[in-house]
């Protein structure tokens, strides 16, 4: 009696491990491609520097040049009010670097190497946007403590670090849309500009600096109140300074899950485009 091999093969056994392998592999080539992304920071640790000064140099500029003025529509002491908004603005200019990151990629040929490899296609971007969101985790922990010294605190430890938690899944959800614009705009120079002017209108027409309250157009103020970046940061601000509201966070995990549930897919299939030419 022979043993038909073939069936073997299209068992369900045999399904069940070809698909934990993909999952495997998937995973490896992510965190390889994060690894290689992250070891530019350790060749260049002048661009962490630089990206860990800027957001600490607005939190000191913010408190003590505007904090006299703003805080009376605050309503309490304005460090607490501009922290958890300055980490959502930290989180946002640094997805711009996905952006970069990318175009600069497909300017020098790296993802036609990448190509040629026997690898995931979903990993180059999930390596890139993983690898962003890190640095992101890192410059905001580096935020947090000089709030500390110049007088934040948290309110509740526990309710402060799911407030982190959010901000930072927020920062993932946005380096895919980065990711999206940086496989459209191929030339390094045009990306620097696309990734960030997008931003500017959703940050400052936001809750990150003063309450939308406090706008004098109707129009404005109705578009900072429900737009995403307010949401998140007025639910990051809740948590950090003790207010637990389970209605914010679920609005907030919505537009989370939203954003990537649009610009993950679109991400992907423009990468597929742009690796098959």
């Amino acid at each position: 009696m022979t043993l038909n091999t073939a069936s073997v093969a299209a068992g369900p056994g045999a399904n069940e491990i070809s698909i934990f392998q993909r999952f495997l592999w998937n995973f490896t080539d992510t965190f390889v491609v994060m690894r290689r992304n992250l070891y530019a920071y350790q060749r260049q640790p002048e661009l962490l520097v630089f990206a860990t000064i800027q957001p600490v140099i607005f939190l000191l500029l913010f408190t003590y040049v505007f904090g006299g003025a703003i805080s009376f529509s605050t309503g309490g002491d304005y460090i607490n009010f501009l922290l958890p908004g300055i980490i959502i603005q930290t989180i946002l200019f640094a997805s711009a670097n996905t952006t970069v990151g990318l175009s600069v990629d497909l300017s020098k040929g790296i993802i036609d190497r990448f190509r040629s490899l026997p690898m995931s296609r979903a990993a180059v971007l999930a390596g890139r946007t993983s690898a962003d969101t890190l640095r992101g985790l890192f410059t905001v922990l580096i935020m947090i403590a000089a709030g500390y010294i110049i007088g934040f605190r948290f309110e509740n430890w526990g309710a402060g670090l799911l407030g982190l938690a959010l901000a930072v899944a927020f920062g993932y959800a946005v380096t895919w849309i980065s990711a999206t614009i940086g496989l459209f705009v191929k030339d390094p120079e045009a990306a620097q500009v696309a990734g960030f002017i997008w931003l500017f209108p959703l940050t400052f027409a936001s809750s990150i600096f003063v309450p939308t309250r406090t706008m004098t157009a109707e129009w404005l103020r109705t578009f900072a109140e429900n737009q995403p970046v307010s949401v998140v940061a007025n639910t990051v601000r809740d948590l950090m300074t003790g207010t637990v509201n389970p209605d914010e966070i679920v609005i907030s995990l919505l537009w989370i899950a939203g954003i990537v549930a649009v610009f993950l897919p679109m991400a992907v299939w423009r990468y597929a485009r742009v690796s098959s030419r």
